[in-house]
């Protein structure tokens, strides 16, 4: 056994295992119906049924077949951004229909990681590296422009949206090392939100408002590599209160990308087993 997809419940403190493979899947994204997780997996994407016996059924991304964990489902699901570097050699994030079909290119700085929508389902928000200098962008669906809203303070990484659309919370190594920050969707604040002795990665605003889920790795490891015993730790939206939930074997693919239910009670992550 190599991937278990499972789900951890906030109100209860309770989690479950939903499906396992020998097989190395990432990054659950919930849809916003509630019925189906989506994974990547070699390159490519699957929907994963949630209701009754979990049924794996592959997703048509067209050309865009080495598709990285950057990846995510618009909040009226009929939109997946995708984070794929078959057309460049570089990671360049396309717009796929959710029924499947021919990509959209969105970036043409490259390269580009998808990492999170606004509700509202206007933006999108990434990380772009553009002469070696890893920043946090944004970009309107409808025309396309690229706007940048850090500015090389250390290594910017992982974005998502508050649910309000307030706040891309992300994570900055500009202190030293890597801890969760927040800046204004215009770019005009910013602001610290973790201050620990670990490394802070992926922050997720839940839909609710009320708490952020991210994962610590320990202070000495470099990036976010996989393969290693890591923390899922929860802070309320000022970084009040932060706990840690559970431990496990995982890390990278663990949770890049937007991984709450939409209503805020559960999230999905994926444990991984060494083989």
């Amino acid at each position: 056994m190599r991937s278990s997809v499972e789900i951890f419940n906030i109100r209860t403190r309770q989690n479950r295992v939903i499906w396992q493979t020998s097989e190395l899947f990432e990054a659950p994204n919930w849809s916003p119906d509630g019925s189906y997780l989506l994974l990547n997996s070699n390159g490519l994407l699957y929907r994963l049924s949630l209701g009754g016996e979990a049924v794996l059924t592959p997703v048509d991304t067209g050309f865009a077949r080495e598709c990285n964990n950057d990846h995510g489902i618009s909040p009226d699901g009929s939109l997946y951004a995708i984070s794929d570097k078959v057309e460049f050699g570089k990671s360049a994030i396309y717009l796929v229909p959710s029924q499947g079909g021919t990509p959209r290119l969105m970036t043409h700085n490259l390269p580009s990681y998808w990492h999170g929508w606004s509700p509202d389902g206007r933006n999108f928000a990434y990380c772009g590296i553009r002469d070696q200098v890893f920043d946090i962008y944004s970009m309107d669906v409808e025309h396309g422009v690229e706007t940048r809203l850090t500015h090389g303070e250390g290594r910017n990484d992982g974005p998502d949206y508050s649910a309000d659309g307030q706040w891309i919370y992300f994570n900055s190594s500009r202190t030293g090392l890597m801890q969760i920050w927040r800046v204004k969707v215009d770019g005009s604040v910013v602001e610290r939100i973790t201050d620990s002795q670990y490394g802070d990665w992926f922050p997720h605003p839940s839909p609710s408002g009320d708490k952020v889920v991210f994962v610590s790795y320990d202070a000495d490891v470099f990036d976010h590599p996989r393969d290693l015993n890591v923390r899922v730790r929860m802070m309320d939206p000022d970084g009040a209160n932060v706990e840690t939930l559970f431990e496990l074997f995982g890390g990278q693919g663990t949770m890049n990308s937007p991984n709450w239910l939409p209503d805020g009670d559960e999230f999905a992550y994926v444990r991984y087993f060494a083989v």
